[in-house]
């Protein structure tokens, strides 16, 4: 009796070095329990809203623990002023501005503080030459999704985009919901609100759908994601120096693959899960390997975060609209940051020359040129903190900051390379190009400094013998081999994807079922008791 009281409690609290994830046996059991309860509820919307908004903060609590208290404040919080918002006359606009910065406020505060501190304290002593001590701070899971999702909220409210939610549980259903909690999609409130007391159907489409999601989502991330990570990507970007700059090279296209299979299984489990529910979520992939250029990139990888991004910074920066000054004081802190951190007299006559260029632009220039200027200027900023916004380091704002540069590059080319696309030889060097680029800009998301980055590159820059490829594709067969599926699922023609989905979809409800426990307790076996964190988790 005490040994089964000892794993009842390990199931039902929250456990550091085993937190409840998708591709778990527990999180099986726990769901199936739920969903079990949860198709009762068709006739009872009330309890509907009650139940799920329970399990969901208990989903968060067994993911990371003692912070699900954030989550709750960050929901009263927008709740609250969202409503205060929405209460103010239509000429109190200082005081609707005044609401909106304290939205603002209370959720970049909580996620600065937990997710930069240390960042911060790591960068004035580099500055000053101090040595201030790192705070002993863990980043809550899924932070920076759900404090995005409550933001828009308070935007649109302020914008008269949207009513402000009146029935605290519903607007804790939408911000709470365990499916895409941790890790995206990132749903907007305009989207997700009016479905929750809507009549729950699920027909017979939709639950075969959910099925394929899920296990497609299963099969990227626990058998191609994990195993190329653990067995072979993890332990190049360990120690690049160690190895040569062939296993290098195939370690940036291992990562290319695996952050792809990781992150869009995620989501394609989320969305799947969610449909069971009766839930519809947006797509957050697109084959983004497939893009002929970064611009097309962007559109197609993490589509909830790009449109995020789109909507209510670059928008809010002045857009295609050029703007005021704002992203010229961004840009001018991040030059400035970069240049004391990592000064050279190359990246000071770089700045010179691109403040010259660009300050006589702006002022003796046409309305039209410094519209372009300030765009230009709105598009690498976005990516800047679009890089911050991934992770609290500089790799990452360098990482953003590639990714700008190659926007607002496309962008003052696109005149000469739209009359280009017709071509297909074109279309395949924009491929070609824009994979690489993308690959090349993982180097530097993926190692753990500047300094394994550097490696990474100078190991295929001046060790690279393409000879050896194949000797250690044959020592990593395995590896290699799920590489090979992985590259192979993401370059599928989009009309074999959907034939195969419908072929699916078409099998008795019974059938799919059966198949999926299978799937899933084959993954289960195969995973082991080794738990693979999700890597936007970290985010």
């Amino acid at each position: 009796m005490e040994i089964l009281l000892q794993k009842l409690n390990t199931y039902l609290t929250y456990q550091e070095n085993a937190p409840l994830i998708f591709n778990t046996g527990l999180f099986l059991v726990l769901f199936i329990i739920f969903y079990a309860i949860y198709i009762l509820t068709k006739e009872h919307k009330t309890f509907r809203v009650f139940y799920v908004l329970a399990f969901s903060l208990f989903f968060y609590y067994k993911s990371s623990g003692i912070f699900f208290w954030l989550l709750i404040l960050s929901t009263v919080w927008d709740y609250l002023l969202g409503m205060a918002i929405s209460r103010c006359e239509s000429n109190q606009k200082v005081r609707r501005f005044l609401f909106l910065m304290l939205s603002m406020i209370g959720n970049l505060g909580l996620l600065g503080y937990f997710k930069y501190t240390n960042m911060l304290i790591s960068t004035y002593n580099q500055f000053s030459g101090a040595e201030v001590a790192a705070l002993d701070l863990v980043l809550p899971v899924g932070i920076s999704f759900y404090t995005f999702q409550t933001m828009s909220y308070t935007i649109d409210v302020y914008r008269g985009e949207l009513k402000p939610e009146k029935n605290i549980l519903d607007f804790a259903f939408f911000v709470s919901f365990f499916p895409q909690l941790v890790a995206g999609p990132i749903v907007r409130a305009i989207d997700f609100l009016p479905q929750i007391r809507a009549k729950l159907e699920l027909t017979k489409r939709d639950m075969g759908m959910a099925f394929w999601l899920i296990l497609v989502g299963l099969l990227k991330k626990a058998i191609i994601s994990d195993y190329i990570s653990t067995n072979f990507v993890d332990r190049v970007f360990a120690s690049p120096l160690q190895y040569s700059g062939a296993e290098n090279l195939l370690a940036v296209y291992g990562y290319t693959i695996q952050i792809y299979c990781d992150f869009s299984g995620y989501s394609d489990m989320a969305i799947g899960l969610a449909l069971l529910m009766g839930f519809k979520l947006v797509p957050n992939f697109n084959a983004p390997y497939q893009s002929l250029s970064v611009t097309e990139f962007w559109k197609r990888w993490h589509i909830s975060l790009s449109t995020w991004l789109r909507d209510y910074l670059y928008i809010s920066l002045g857009g295609n609209r050029g703007g005021g000054f704002g992203s010229v004081f961004f840009m001018l802190a991040f030059m400035a940051v970069f240049y004391f951190l990592w000064p050279s007299f190359i990246l000071l006559v770089v700045y010179a020359a691109v403040i010259l260029t660009g300050g006589l632009l702006i002022f003796f220039g046409n309305s039209y040129v410094r519209v372009q200027i300030f765009t230009y200027m709105n598009l690498v900023v976005t990516m800047l903190l679009g890089g911050l916004w991934h992770g609290a380091a500089w790799r990452f704002v360098v990482w953003g900051a590639l990714h700008g540069a190659m926007l607002a590059l496309e962008r003052l080319l696109k005149p000469l390379i739209g009359r280009w696309k017709k071509f297909m030889a074109i279309r395949f060097l924009g491929w070609l190009f824009t994979f690489h680029f993308v690959a090349f800009c993982w180097i530097y998301f993926r190692a753990a400094s500047f300094e394994d980055a550097n490696s990474v590159i100078m190991q295929i820059g001046t060790e690279l013998d393409f000879s050896l490829i194949p000797t250690v594709i044959q020592g990593y067969h395995k590896v290699f081999i799920l590489f090979g599926i992985g590259y192979l699922i993401h370059f599928f023609p989009s009309k074999f994807e959907n034939w195969m989905q419908d072929r699916f979809v078409s099998f008795p409800w019974l059938f799919q079922s059966l198949l999926l426990a299978f799937y899933i307790w084959l993954v289960i076996q195969i995973a082991g008791t080794e738990i693979h964190p999700f890597i936007y988790f970290q985010f």
